[in-house]
């Protein structure tokens, strides 16, 4: 019997899903639906298509993403979570007064 593996792909849009529900559950607040549908492009284009430094968050260099949407912030930050942003301290703050991952997204945000 073959093994059914997923792709590391698969793997990361569900991680960001699955993050994305926690962020929610924990902050009691938030919209859960359009992370699950994003998930996908947002990791695509972190993986595949944005320049960008973790380390050095004010790279001149770097591409900038607009994420309009405060319906898709927690998307967001668990995508920042898998490429070093974010500690796991910080995104299980989701929504919460002075948290680094509010609501809807600073324009100070990576």
């Amino acid at each position: 019997m073959a093994t059914k593996t997923k792709s590391i792909d698969t793997q990361c849009a569900d991680t960001i899903r699955a993050l994305s529900i926690a962020m929610v559950e924990q902050a009691k607040s938030g919209h859960p639906g359009g992370p699950m549908g994003g998930a996908d492009f947002m990791h695509v284009l972190y993986s595949d298509f944005l320049r960008f430094d973790p380390d050095n968050p004010e790279w001149r260099w770097r591409d900038r993403f607009f994420l309009d949407p405060g319906h898709l912030s927690a998307m967001l930050y668990a995508q920042l979570h898998l490429v070093g942003f974010y500690q796991a301290s910080e995104i299980e703050q989701f929504r919460q007064w002075e948290s680094p991952t509010p609501g809807h997204p600073e324009v100070d945000r990576p």
